[in-house]
């Protein structure tokens, strides 16, 4: 094994990225994909299309019209959306596919990066679906106890 000189081991620590160095770009990437939208974009764009109350929507990532997003992301504005998806292609993780109909056609799809990180988003969602009654309780047993 070669050895390395101090400069060499500096150089290579540069090159690693670090999220809990104040520094590391790799924390403005945490906060994209921390973002709630980001995360349901994500989860959504892997369903099978039923998007019914309760219903696991898991499966195979596939594309997905505009339209399709926002009526199943309750609650989110069509401003938000747009800056949500644009922020995602620049970012890699989707592709936008605009076909000439009347009216237009605009369809997303996760790309390979957007792939890695669709399991994640959506045992993110699941596990926030899940717990959701405990975390409850939790914060009523905690505001009881500072009151």
């Amino acid at each position: 094994m070669a050895t390395m000189t101090a400069a060499q081991r500096r150089a290579q620590s540069k090159a690693e990225y670090d999220a809990f160095l104040a520094q590391c770009p790799s924390r403005k990437l945490l906060d994209r994909i921390a973002d709630k939208w980001v995360t349901l974009v994500l989860a959504a764009l892997g369903s099978d299309g039923s998007h019914q109350f309760g219903a696991d929507c898991a499966g195979e990532p596939r594309s997905m019209r505009y339209s399709e997003l926002s009526r199943l992301l309750a609650g989110v504005s069509q401003k938000m959306l747009t800056q949500t998806l644009r922020a995602l292609e620049r970012d890699g993780l989707i592709t936008r596919t605009v076909t000439p109909t009347v009216p237009v056609t605009v369809a997303y799809e996760l790309t390979d990066l957007g792939v890695s990180l669709h399991q994640m988003m959506r045992g993110l969602k699941t596990w926030a679906e899940t717990h959701m009654d405990d975390v409850l309780a939790n914060r009523t047993t905690y505001d009881s106890r500072a009151a």
